[in-house]
């Protein structure tokens, strides 16, 4: 094919894409369309989009301050305002202004990592949009004292982590405070941001290959910092700024090949890096590594509803349950990676799953006033308390009570998650338009077209309701395009202008375009049917969730709040159920969506819709409760069995309620069925009381686990729980069980705990001997068979038959190694 020919069939194609768009119709002229994305060819005229040779910007996120929130959105914003984290210097060391790092001209002083930042980075964003001028005058005490500590070399911030990481800098606490600055930068024009990032990314920029970006944090999330450079590149145009962006990726950890870590923040963080590179790679190999990181994460770990996956603290390969929790941190991180793609792609998908974690996932993650937190919060959970859940979750200690004195991570850096969802309701496009991206009550006030100025009033209660109307106001006529996200759940969403219906298709994962010369007081309104969904988690044994739109719903179970700590203006709490939460669905075997009746109370509820006892919807539902169904000796949710699950208890009518209102759930319901054919659910060893004893447990593992029932694939299984004497080495050491009556042994099977290669720390023991209790003394049994240490299998023991209560191993654990059982039986 010729250059002639190749050029004739480009301007074709060139000209039907731009006919078929609406540009090619007369100036004046209204036109409707629906369109897969926004066109992304040119630039923005009016805001701080891609410069080439970067690719082009999708949307625009417009500057912090365009977007007022209305309705339920504020309010949750002006209770995390008068909450913990709007005066957190009260409870946090790390935030405390006297002595701080972060607010020395030198960078001396105390708390120089990431806390800080964490916390201003919602609490600036947080004032900015709600316009409070108390959080933005001390918003600007710590950004004053950032740039006040900047070096000549560039350098700025605390100087402890120039040579935090073994003697080399850690970058991560500055890829923070750089998106405190620019939201900043955005609000008050403030140039200074732009000669700090300048002359910090010149220091970046001259660091030697071996000291940039040395593990882990930084290394694992410098996505964030590229991100950062795009930004100031977007404004300044300096090249040399591209080059630090390609050195930046190139010290990353290599997102684009696997998931390089499991840990949940990590996870949500971090896997937009490689879309983030394609703007300068344009590589779509990079772009699409982005997508199946996202999926693989949720295909491993995360068949469960809510948006998120099993990460409690890391994910780990056997523990996918509904029960398995997320870091409030990854909630909010993940939204922001949903926002990042969303900008990068313009994929409506981004859209839909951001919504998807900030209405189901998020809201429960804190008390409804938003005085405390919890650390790990999961789709099915029926207690919210301070005690230990470890193995059962990965993280032992206080995980899951309701405080705002602990959790540190999350104590700070959860504030983002409301404010940064307000800021990215609206975009704006290339083609000098607006995009309605996510919905919320709110006021967006940007400029259109040829510049003029439009403010834009969004009615709604959405996700409780279906429509959404907007009312245009500008000083002059002027013709934009305004683009309306339908999300991929509706089918059939309608749209009109000044009441009259547009004849546009507009199904699911697309968005409707609306080209016209709009003029003061245009209204327009979207109605997104929202039907009733029954997911079937075939990977979770074919548990079901239940959604309505946007929104996921939950048992809705008593809940009794009880004061544990805390202070009298910050006080912590723990979360027990009043009522059975043991409950399997019954669902409509032709349709199960028609065993769901949708309830709406009043429009004029309020705005508090994540309170039980206040949400705006709720759908009423059969059930029946399943007995074998019980809490493990934990006090965690009993792990799902297999559905359709066998009852004979009578149907009982049930009251489901949103997700995110219910701090105490269960959102991945058992199917309940009477028939001959359902699964005859079984009471697990971990949810009887079992008595068993050892010398020494570590705090991660637990000596139930060695007889739970859970049959491991290999002695270095760690996909089940397990009991190990560690960090003992070389000792002599014991595992006892009783009995609840005295019964007739002969024999035990024994499976040793051996992490060679993986671990290296444990390994089966030198050797062991079987005593039985008599009259209250340990005995050892005679003519035992031989006591085996083999691993990856059962090692059997006979011996003469004794009577007793209790039996109880000892061992040698080998010279500088551990040991642990990782099921122990007795026939």
């Amino acid at each position: 094919m010729n250059a002639i020919l190749q050029r004739r069939i480009f301007l074709a194609v060139l000209i039907a894409v731009y006919v078929f768009s609406g540009y090619g119709r007369a100036v004046g002229e209204e036109t409707a369309s629906v369109v897969e994305r926004p066109p992304a060819m040119g630039r923005n005229a009016h805001y701080a989009a891609n410069r080439e040779p970067l690719s082009p910007s999708a949307f625009v996120k417009l500057p912090v301050g365009s977007i007022r929130p209305r309705g339920w959105l504020r309010k949750q914003l002006e209770l995390q305002a008068a909450g913990f984290h709007g005066y957190l210097w009260e409870i946090s060391p790390f935030v405390k202004r006297e002595g701080n790092a972060w607010l020395s001209p030198t960078g001396e002083g105390h708390s120089p990592w990431e806390e800080m930042p964490y916390w201003l980075k919602g609490f600036a964003a947080c004032g900015y949009v709600l316009g409070d001028e108390r959080m933005m005058a001390e918003t600007k005490r710590w950004i004053d004292g950032a740039i006040a500590s900047q070096r000549d070399d560039g350098w700025f911030g605390p100087r402890a982590n120039l040579t935090r990481v073994g003697g080399k800098p850690d970058l991560w606490p500055n890829m923070v405070m750089l998106n405190c600055l620019q939201s900043y930068y955005e609000y008050t024009g403030d140039k200074r941001v732009l000669d700090l990032m300048a002359r910090y990314f010149r220091w970046q920029h001259a660091l030697p290959e071996g000291d940039l970006l040395t593990p882990d944090w930084q290394k694992r999330r410098a996505g964030d910092n590229i991100l950062s450079v795009y930004w100031l590149y977007n404004r300044t145009g300096e090249k040399w700024l591209l080059d630090l962006a390609a050195k930046l990726h190139k010290h990353t950890d290599p997102w684009v090949e696997r998931l390089v870590n499991l840990h949940n923040v990590d996870v949500s963080q971090a896997y937009d890096e490689p879309a983030v590179f394609y703007v300068l790679s344009k590589n779509p190999r990079d772009l699409a590594a982005s997508y199946r990181r996202h999926a693989e994460v949720r295909e491993q770990f995360g068949q469960v509803p809510g948006g998120m996956f099993g990460g409690d603290e890391n994910c780990r390969p056997g523990f996918g349950d509904p029960r398995q929790a997320i870091e409030t941190c990854g909630i909010v991180e993940e939204m922001h990676s949903n926002e990042t793609m969303l900008a990068i792609t313009g994929d409506p998908a981004w859209a839909d799953q951001c919504e998807y974690v900030a209405f189901n996932a998020l809201p429960a993650a804190l008390t409804a006033d938003m005085k405390a937190l919890r650390y790990l919060t999961s789709p099915n959970m029926i207690v919210s308390d301070a005690k230990n859940k470890a193995p059962g979750l990965q993280n032992g200690g206080n995980m899951l009570e309701m405080n705002p004195h602990t959790h540190r991570c999350c104590q700070h850096n959860f504030g983002h998650g409301w404010p940064y969802f307000a800021e990215h309701l609206w975009m704006a496009t290339a083609d000098n338009g607006l995009a309605a991206v996510m919905y919320a009550a709110c006021e967006v006030k940007a400029k259109v077209g040829e510049g003029r100025e439009v403010t834009i009033r969004t009615t709604t209660r959405y996700p409780f309701e279906e429509q959404v109307e907007f009312t245009i106001s500008l000083g002059e006529a002027t013709e934009f395009p305004l683009y309306l996200r339908v999300p991929k759940w509706c089918d059939g969403a309608a749209v009109s202008v000044n009441g009259k219906k547009l004849d546009v298709e507009a199904n699911g994962g697309r968005y409707v375009r609306v080209l016209r010369k709009w003029a003061e007081g245009d209204r327009v309104a979207i109605a997104l049917p929202m039907r009733i969904a029954v997911n079937t988690w075939e990977k979770n044994k074919h548990s079901v969730s239940v959604d309505r739109g946007p929104l996921t719903f939950s048992l809705a179970i008593g809940e009794k709040m009880t004061r544990t700590g805390g202070t009298d203006r910050w006080p912590a709490w723990s979360i027990e159920p009043t009522t059975a939460w043991n409950y399997g669905l019954v669902l409509d075997a032709s349709d199960p969506t028609k065993s769901f009746d949708v309830v709406e109370r009043d429009r004029n509820a309020g705005d508090m819709p994540f309170v039980p006892n206040a949400v705006p919807i709720s759908l009423r539902a059969k059930g029946r409760k399943i007995p074998q169904w019980k809490a493990d000796y934990l006090g965690l949710v009993g792990l799902l069995q297999e559905s359709p699950a066998k009852t004979n208890e009578p149907v009982e009518e049930i009251t489901l309620i949103p997700m995110g209102a219910a701090r105490l759930r269960i959102t991945a319901f058992p199917v309940a069925s009477d028939a001959d054919n359902a699964h005859q659910w079984v009471v697990p060893a971990e949810a009887l009381a079992v008595k068993v004893s050892a010398s020494h447990c570590w705090d991660g593992d637990t000596v139930v686990a060695a007889v739970d029932g859970r049959l491991p694939k290999n002695s270095d299984d760690h996909t089940i729980p397990r009991f190990t004497w560690w960090p003992k080495r070389g000792s002599a050491e014991w595992l006892a069980r009783e009995f609840d009556a005295p019964r007739k042994v002969s024999r035990v099977e024994v499976y040793w705990f051996d992490d060679e290669p993986t671990g290296g720390k444990c390994r089966v023991p030198k050797s062991w001997r079987l005593s039985y209790r008599k009259d209250g003394k340990w005995v050892a049994v005679e003519n035992a068979s031989g006591y085996g240490v083999e691993k990856d299998r059962f090692n059997a023991v006979k011996f003469d038959a004794v009577e007793t209560d209790a039996l109880r191993i000892d061992v040698e654990l080998r010279d500088d190694v551990s040991g642990g059982v990782l099921e122990w039986r007795v026939p």
